[in-house]
């Protein structure tokens, strides 16, 4: 939003035809359309293809994509994209992830601000707020108002697995209730035994099996991180543990929000 004529842009260039690589390839001028139809900037420049690093001594760096790459500033906009910005006295501020209590939190500092009924929240992601209707004093209440400062509430527990490479990604410790999941040659076994020491905090244990008998048990309380460290360690593949906590989710053993990407 916002860019105007002769502002550029950098861009990603991919073949679709059955070129193996772009490397060292020039992009020739190519007009840039949008859904309408029209011409709203024009690309054109060397492409760069990008490279890994931590290559042995003296051998070449690998290029990750070579079917991809990028033009530095390769376009030059045209066309500005309309928009609504100066129309009315109303702007709608959108959170990037659904949630009451923040929705709640950010019109409740709005209003401190700059006074009762200057916003609403008109749903879990959505708050209106009513700004001054002078394009000057509209562009300084909004300078205002990117500076106010909003704590958002704890998010819940959310496990990222990228289904390629096996990462995972968690923005919490994230416990597993017992459970039992048989996965190929794979068995993950989850179970909190209580202890006959005096001592009484329990004792969770978490068992893999792999067909060739190799076990791995850890102990003390139970988390997902233990499990995958577990699973990488056996050499489990990325198919692997996306099955299985996949199967934990559905089992109720894994209690947080599952993303693949």
């Amino acid at each position: 939003p916002f860019a105007q004529p002769g502002q550029t842009l950098d861009i990603t260039v991919s073949s679709i035809g059955n070129a193996k690589s772009l490397r060292g390839g020039t992009l020739l001028m190519t007009p840039l359309k949008g859904a309408d139809g029209n011409i709203y900037a024009m690309a054109q420049g060397n492409v760069v293809v990008a490279t890994t690093g931590g290559a042995p001594t003296g051998s070449k760096p690998a290029a990750n994509h070579l079917s991809v790459g990028r033009v530095a500033a390769g376009a030059t906009v045209e066309r500005p994209v309309a928009t609504a910005l100066g129309q009315g006295n109303l702007i709608h501020l959108e959170l990037n992830e659904n949630s009451f209590s923040n929705a709640k939190l950010v019109a409740d500092a709005i209003n401190r601000r700059f006074g009762r009924d200057t916003a609403a929240a008109q749903n879990g992601r959505v708050i209106r707020v009513r700004v001054p209707t002078g394009m000057d004093e509209k562009v300084g209440f909004l300078a205002s108002l990117e500076s106010i400062d909003v704590r958002p509430e704890r998010a819940g527990a959310k496990v990222i697995l990228n289904a390629r490479t096996g990462s995972v990604v968690m923005n919490q410790m994230v416990a597993l209730n017992p459970c039992a999941v048989a996965h190929g040659s794979l068995s993950v076994v989850v179970s909190a035994n209580g202890s006959a020491q005096p001592d009484p905090a329990q004792a969770a244990q978490i068992e893999i099996k792999k067909e060739p008998g190799q076990v791995l048990l850890l102990k003390n309380a139970p988390s997902l991180a233990d499990v995958v460290k577990a699973l990488n360690t056996i050499g489990a593949t990325p198919q692997d543990l996306l099955a299985i906590l996949q199967a934990m989710k559905v089992a109720g053993s894994l209690r947080a929000e599952l993303e693949i990407i």
